[in-house]
């Protein structure tokens, strides 16, 4: 008898601990999904940019961090039309990209079904996206600059924010890696496919170096910027490490954190010129140009 009850008391107390493991993905899924997948607005007023707090290395960033980390994850709280269309936008992308995951795997490769045991490359593919971080502050600290000690500081602080919640997708997912399967509907299997963290990460510093600063070199910025994560990417799916629509949703994830943290701090570059408007049965793309 006192087996019988211990045998019941701990199924019910594994049952329990499914119930809760079960709603608590539930719940990761739909607060980090609606609170980082798309480029959002900042909650509260731009924190001021200061010359002195730039000199200490970490612009405006050291004494907002904890309120921007509030106002990260519960940006979706104050979406208007535009956010929730760049939100759609955003899952249509990763859905796109997901029906030719398939066909991309086969491109680079051949083999099908588990090809474990090779290379990662992990760290050689995270490097780029370092050493464009670590450039950028090196070069603010050799000539003092205020402004580039701000943007260092938006690029790990865009790429802290977006890992965080990139960890969490990968939880939730569960996706199978295309080196342990061949189908890319292996979700919920204990995989950490969804999505890419080297692409999350490299978009997300890479985006900032592409939007900060002044019109001077904006072309050149961006060439490097967005080149940064989409060669990330590229080589991610190369190396057999994710599949096309994770790369996809690490780009979504990486421009939408970079977006946010410079709203935040004001260091945004020029207006966005393009924009999207939902209109009855679709939505309208739009183009806006100021004449002197």
């Amino acid at each position: 008898m006192p087996q019988l009850l211990e045998e019941a008391h701990r199924q019910a107390g594994l049952r329990t601990r499914r119930a809760c493991a079960g709603w608590g993905r539930c719940w990761l899924a739909l607060s980090l999904l609606a609170a980082a997948a798309i480029r959002a607005e900042p909650t509260d007023p731009p924190a001021p940019t200061t010359a002195a707090a730039a000199d200490s290395g970490a612009g405006t960033g050291t004494t907002s961090l904890s309120s921007d980390i509030g106002a990260y994850f519960t940006a979706p709280l104050h979406w208007e039309a535009k956010d929730w269309a760049w939100f759609g936008g955003s899952l249509a992308a990763i859905a796109a990209a997901h029906h030719y995951d398939s066909d991309v795997r086969t491109h680079f490769i051949k083999t099908e079904g588990p090809t474990v045991g090779e290379k990662s490359h992990d760290l050689e593919d995270i490097v780029p996206t370092v050493a464009v971080l670590g450039a950028t502050w090196l070069y603010a600290g050799i000539i003092d600059n205020a402004a580039g000690h701000h943007e260092s500081w938006d690029m790990l602080e865009s790429a802290g924010l977006s890992a965080v919640s990139a960890y969490a997708f990968k939880f939730v997912a569960g996706r199978e890696d295309p080196y342990q399967t061949s189908d890319p509907n292996e979700w919920l299997k204990g995989g950490s496919s969804f999505p890419s963290l080297h692409s999350t990460a490299a978009f997300a510093v890479g985006t900032v170096l592409a939007e900060s600063g002044n019109d001077e070199y904006r072309w050149i910025r961006r060439l490097l910027g967005y080149g940064l994560g989409a060669g990330t990417s590229y080589l991610r799916l190369k190396h057999n490490q994710h599949w096309l629509s994770d790369t996809v949703a690490g780009a979504a994830l990486g421009m939408a954190s970079a977006h946010f943290v410079m709203n935040r701090h004001g260091s945004n570059g020029p207006p966005e010129r393009f924009s999207l408007v939902p209109i009855p049965g679709g939505a309208l793309l739009t183009y806006n140009l100021t004449l002197p």
